[in-house]
């Protein structure tokens, strides 16, 4: 009878450990929360190309005000959409920005792997055993680059990484055609005034049948300053007015992942990307939605 009190005390203990953990995980995830003035840092740090004529990207830094809405807040899934506030501040322009999804031993991913293709990959439970996966998607709320790792809580620090590939970065791909995928090693850090998101990017060539080419190294420092809520009010008052629509797009998408089938997308339908079809305010419904993202999808 005593060793199974123990074994019952033991175990009821473990639980407890596990949970907390979560909710520990939960706590930095949401930290990404509010409005932020946010400052962005790429540099070009290495080269390995062997053409001659080849020059390194520009230096880039840039400040902006983001508001990083909660959407989504379950047990196992937050989702956080980012919208950008720029311009004047007395009558500011909005840009939905980027979306990020943190889901608890996911096992479902669509992973990049170069011009608009995603391919599907499920993992067993082992392999994601404790791991939140970050799922960051384009600002149409198409795929762009997911990958799982663990939260760690030590030192008075809580950060995730993870090294995954996706696709150019909106500030290369209209400039840049020596590579395709960028493996991006992606480090968040939650901080005393926000939080980090800390980047080791490689610049690679990928050829199908041929071995990964690497063309240039990245680092991106990226930091993001909590500032009062009240200064993104415009961005806020924004997403009222528009989430039901992004609701209708995120469930579009949803149905198309739920395929757990590779996902190859055009670039353009009527000689418009698909952001611009979306962002028009002409498709509201999910019915005109689901038309529009379907006629992206091969």
């Amino acid at each position: 009878m005593r060793r199974l009190t123990i074994l019952l005390i033991s175990i009821c203990a473990i639980s407890t450990s596990a949970q907390d953990k979560i909710d520990k995980d939960r706590e930095a995830i949401k930290k990404m929360c509010g409005c932020f003035e946010v400052t962005f840092n790429f540099a070009e740090t290495f080269s390995y190309s062997k053409d001659s004529l080849y020059k390194p990207s520009e230096t880039k830094t840039d400040r902006s005000l983001e508001w990083a809405q909660l959407v989504v807040d379950e047990n196992d899934k937050i989702v956080i959409q980012h919208i950008l506030q720029v311009g004047n501040p007395s009558e500011p322009i909005i840009i939905k920005h980027w979306r990020q999804d943190w889901e608890f031993q996911n096992q479902d991913f669509y992973m990049y792997n170069g011009d608009n293709n995603w391919l599907y990959e499920h993992k067993n439970s082992k392999e994601v055993e404790g791991q939140w996966t970050q799922k960051v998607f384009q600002v149409d709320d198409s795929p762009r680059y997911e990958g799982s790792g663990t939260w760690v809580h030590v030192d008075g620090k809580s950060y995730w990484e993870n090294k995954t590939d996706a696709p150019l970065p909106r500030r290369e791909y209209t400039k840049r055609s020596d590579y395709n995928i960028t493996v991006r090693g992606n480090r968040h850090e939650v901080t005393d005034y926000g939080w980090v998101h800390d980047q080791d990017n490689d610049k690679i060539l990928r050829t199908t049948g041929v071995e990964d080419v690497l063309i240039a190294r990245e680092k991106g420092y990226n930091t993001y300053e909590i500032v009062a809520d009240n200064r993104c009010k415009a961005a806020a008052d924004w997403w009222q007015d528009n989430q039901e629509k992004w609701a209708n797009v995120r469930s579009k998408w949803d149905q198309i992942f739920a395929r757990k089938t590779d996902l190859s997308l055009e670039q353009k339908v009527d000689n418009k990307v698909l952001y611009k079809h979306l962002f028009s305010d002409e498709f509201q419904r999910l019915e005109e939605i689901s038309m529009i993202i379907d006629s992206f999808v091969k």
